[in-house]
């Protein structure tokens, strides 16, 4: 069931909203004087522009966990955490946007917020858990899809349990627990509100010069990647590839099949492959242990 706020926190809650979109965006010569100055003087001021200025950037990552029924502020503020993080923790040597990084801190505090806090996955907060948790929505839509009818049958929550590495019943009990629909974009925000969800979301489109730095941040995500499997064998670096950077998910039996081995020996390699990924992706992005 979604969490309502009461009156006057859901105003409070549109106060803020409101702000933070009103911030204006930096351009990329001030963001860097931003942070150099923070970084090397630890300077206040520098660092309260440089987070307010991406507060806009919180309340988008942080509205798309609304569905999980926990106080939209909330959300807010440990994605506001996520935020302080970014900024104390970014090397300015990096030639990337300081949203790039941020978004990484912002939606991995808020995750860890709704695992804390919703009643529905206290029971259960293994890094596998944790996965079922945030990617059974788009598991089960891509299936849907797919198979072009609605619902999951047994074998669905097969394939869903054996790519997730989980048991059948555990994708069958958090299927339950899911199953209240998304929020709409077209909802109001509160009992006593005009404004709509997608009200807040949308003026932010890019700007021009958001194009120009987001396809190289883009670049950037893509080459970290690349280099972070370059430290992978060939093997290892096919398994990554067709699991989980194609368009369609090879399955473990599938895989085994054309390397000519068993499919735990499979899930063996694709796990060693996936701890070296995380250790060379945490050198670019921090120290995180739930980056995959």
């Amino acid at each position: 069931m979604a969490h309502i706020d009461d009156p006057q926190t859901q105003k409070a809650n549109m106060d803020y909203i409101r702000n933070a979109m009103d911030e204006p965006l930096l351009d990329k010569d001030h963001e860097r004087d931003l942070l150099e100055r923070w970084s090397k003087k630890k300077d206040e001021r520098a660092l309260h522009e440089l987070t307010r200025a991406h507060m806009r950037l919180v309340v988008s990552l942080a509205s798309r966990f609304r569905n999980y029924g926990l106080p939209m502020g909330d959300l807010i503020q440990e994605g506001n955490i996520g935020l302080m993080q970014a900024a104390e923790r970014f090397d300015i040597e990096r030639d990337v946007r300081f949203s790039t990084y941020a978004s990484w801190w912002i939606r991995s505090s808020i995750q860890d917020y709704v695992l804390r806090n919703w009643s529905i996955v206290r029971t259960g907060t293994t890094a596998a858990q944790k996965s079922l948790f945030f990617n059974l929505r788009k598991l089960r839509a891509k299936i849907e899809s797919r198979n072009e009818r609605e619902g999951l049958n047994d074998n669905d929550r097969q394939e869903i349990a054996k790519d997730l590495k989980v048991k059948v019943k555990d994708v069958a009990d958090m299927e339950a627990r899911l199953s209240g629909s998304d929020p709409s974009l077209n909802n109001k925000i509160g009992e006593e509100e005009n404004s709509e969800w997608q009200d807040l979301l949308a003026d932010e489109g890019p700007t021009p010069e958001e194009l120009v730095t987001g396809k190289k941040d883009a670049q950037t995500r893509s080459l970290w990647l690349n280099k972070a499997l370059k430290t992978l064998s060939e093997r290892e670096r096919k398994i990554i590839k067709d699991r989980h950077l194609g368009y369609e998910t090879v399955t473990l039996e599938e895989l085994g099949k054309d390397l000519g081995i068993s499919k735990e020996r499979v899930r063996q390699l694709e796990q060693r492959a996936m701890t070296k990924l995380k250790d060379t992706m945490n050198d670019y992005i921090g120290d995180r242990s739930d980056l995959f």
